[in-house]
């Protein structure tokens, strides 16, 4: 008998043994060894046999993937080089050498040095270029964004040597860079909105982010914060456990924040545990149609405790819990397991067909098409799902998503689909590296003080001249001048803001875009009224 074919039944014959054992085991579960079988003995079928060579990582990848594209639109399989990428804006660091950054042409230019990070540390500038890694180039070789980061990144304690061009340096100079745990940070913005009044946005639920919202409350408090602004728009959530931590902040010991409930497993609950920082003054939540998650966890629990308002738009309807099932590989399978709920009895999952991914990923551009992002008319509440807070008893609607207190329409026509298409094209980004580029250190002479930026800085017309430049040789053209002329002053505003955000930070960045912000301004008018 030939040798492939004896080795193909003998490994077959050992899964049996295996699944036998497995079967005897009380810790296996119901699975239906039968069917787990068939799939062992296709695989290894085409392994041993198929007349030509087969790649079964791949093969074995496209059988998992094919098994959840069949359940809920959530449950994903990752490779290893997946999982670790996705994972890592969550787990709050990484290890590397400290620098934002962003590609002019084909060339890495910092944007900003991680305060007391490795780069700050040895005199790396935000302006650099950074052109070889260990004595090879990565500018002008056409490498793309993620490989330069493999390069960039590596253990803690590992060295590297950088060699950078520093505008008004004749020659090239080199640092040797000691990698380091870099902090990775989830809240993005934390002021003084309006005397006595704070504000906190925060980007995602990661493993840092109860402390980062603690610190911030803390240091508004100290400003002489009395209420508080906290922005969960586009916020796509993270960590269940961190939902928790943040909830806490905002409700009593003991409150329920969210509770989760299987097929599989008895209910789950989880409440605040007590000592947050904010847990009496007045609070306002701000989100949107792109609010998801443990964002959307902590909305639900505000609103049932009748703790805040919530203003903005329906949120996003993510109410499905994943646990993660490592595999050998360092590969990860992220199987949907049970189901969110509010305290009131709310599940925050909006509906879906099992299999239908493509319906459920243009949900919202349905709700767009309806008219519910712009009209509140056109916002269908479901009648058979009327759920009561629970300190007042105010009327709140299931069916998916949380439906805020205050309606905020999305200005569909704020922007020209001239401006549109020019933002489409990373037209403005890139002119805007090239300006902070040039005049970066100006800039920071000029207006050492943000509010000097904010009151005195008008973005030059040759700016605005290079961005429309740069927008007809890419064919994107306005239909006539009233839709160019309507366009400037939105050019002038998005300009300015990314401007801030190069030579300042995120923090000054939504001072700026918070000014035009219907959603800012709809709860700020709320305490107006007071």
């Amino acid at each position: 008998m030939h040798k492939t074919r004896i080795y193909f039944l003998l490994s077959l014959a050992l899964c049996f043994l295996n699944l036998h054992a497995q079967q005897r085991d009380p810790n296996f579960g119901v699975t239906d060894l039968e069917q787990l079988r068939k799939l062992q003995i296709a695989q290894m079928a085409i392994a041993n046999l198929y007349v030509d060579s087969v790649d079964q990582e791949k093969l074995v990848e496209d059988a998992i993937n094919g098994m959840l594209e069949k359940l809920d639109p959530h449950s994903s399989y990752s490779n290893a080089e997946q999982t670790k990428k996705m994972n890592e804006p969550l787990e709050g660091n990484f290890e590397g050498i400290g620098v934002q950054f962003n590609m002019m042409e084909d060339t890495l230019v910092v944007i900003q040095t991680i305060r007391k990070g490795p780069s700050e540390r040895v005199g790396i500038l935000a302006g650099d270029r950074i052109i070889s890694v260990n004595s090879k180039p990565i500018a002008g070789v056409k490498m793309d964004r993620d490989t330069i980061m493999t390069k960039l990144r590596g253990p803690k304690g590992t060295h590297v040597m950088l060699g950078i061009v520093r505008r008004g340096v004749p020659k090239p100079i080199y640092f040797d860079v000691v990698r380091d745990k870099i902090p990775v940070n989830t809240l993005d913005a934390a002021y003084m909105i309006r005397p006595g009044i704070g504000y906190i946005h925060l980007e995602r639920f990661g493993a840092t982010s109860g402390k980062e919202v603690t610190d911030a409350i803390r240091d508004l408090k100290q400003q002489g914060m009395k209420r508080l602004i906290f922005d969960l728009q586009a916020n796509g959530g993270g960590y269940l456990g961190a939902s928790v931590e943040v909830g806490s902040q905002f409700l009593k010991k003991g409150d329920l924040i969210v509770f989760t409930e299987s097929r599989s497993t008895q209910r789950q609950t989880m409440d605040a545990t007590g000592g947050g920082e904010f847990t009496k003054g007045d609070l306002i939540i701000l989100v949107d149609e792109y609010t998801a998650s443990a964002a959307e966890i902590v909305t639900g629990a505000i609103q049932d405790h009748d703790r805040g308002k919530v203003i903005g738009r329906r949120t996003f309807g993510k109410g499905l819990v994943q646990r993660p099932i490592p595999l050998p590989d360092g590969s990860m399978i992220r199987l949907t397991t049970s189901h969110y709920f509010t305290p009131s009895g709310r599940c925050i999952q909006k509906p879906y067909e099992k299999g239908n991914k493509k319906a459920y990923n243009e949900d919202l551009d349905t709700r767009f098409t309806h008219g519910e992002l712009s009209c509140i008319d056109s916002i269908h509440l479901d009648s058979t799902r009327v759920y009561r807070t629970l300190k007042k008893g105010r009327a709140v609607y299931g069916g998916g998503g949380i439906m805020p207190d205050v309606f905020v329409p999305l200005d569909t026509a704020r922007y020209t689909k001239y401006l549109t298409a020019i933002r489409r094209h990373n037209i403005i980004n890139e002119q805007v590296l090239r300006y902070v580029d040039e005049h970066r250190t100006s800039l920071k002479a000029d207006y050492p003080d943000f509010d000097q930026y904010v009151a005195h800085f008008e973005v030059p017309q040759a700016l605005v001249d290079s961005v429309i430049s740069q927008a007809a040789q890419k064919k994107v053209m306005p239909k006539d001048d009233e839709e160019k002329e309507k366009s400037i002053p939105d050019l002038r505003f998005l300009l300015k803001s990314l401007i801030a955000y190069d030579v300042w930070d995120r923090n000054e960045y939504f001072r700026l875009i918070n000014t035009q912000s219907d959603i800012v301004k709809a709860a700020l008018k709320e305490w107006g009224k007071d």
